[in-house]
């Protein structure tokens, strides 16, 4: 993975759009950190390949970005993106890395499923 290039990400944004895609999108504060210390506050979010269309969609921000994605009933938002897979054509892999390296949220997009 690669620093992310929002003109690339825009790109594959826009070439996704309006098609029905699978989504895998998981977010993590350290789901499994409170066993190495119980004061941690841990919160996490997944979905895998679950079904979404959206209308349009963009990238923001100057570093870590954020991607909204506007469907028909609602909106999927995803913010703290640092890294995108720049050889990926056909799907879009996207996640952020704390400081530490360590993955804190994840977006990806493809027409088959993760």
């Amino acid at each position: 993975m690669q620093l992310i290039n929002p003109q690339m990400v825009q790109e594959l944004i826009d070439k996704l759009q309006d098609q029905d895609l699978y989504i895998h999108l998981e977010m993590t504060t350290g789901a499994y950190a409170s066993h190495n210390d119980e004061s941690k506050f841990t919160a996490s979010t997944f979905i895998k390949n679950g079904v979404v269309r959206y209308t349009h969609g963009k990238i923001q921000g100057s570093g870590p970005y954020r991607v909204g994605l506007k469907m028909e009933q609602g909106w999927i938002y995803s913010q703290g993106l640092t890294h995108f897979e720049e050889t990926e054509t056909e799907r879009l892999i996207m996640a952020g890395h704390d400081s530490d390296g360590k993955l804190v949220v994840a977006l990806q997009l493809g027409k088959e499923p993760f």
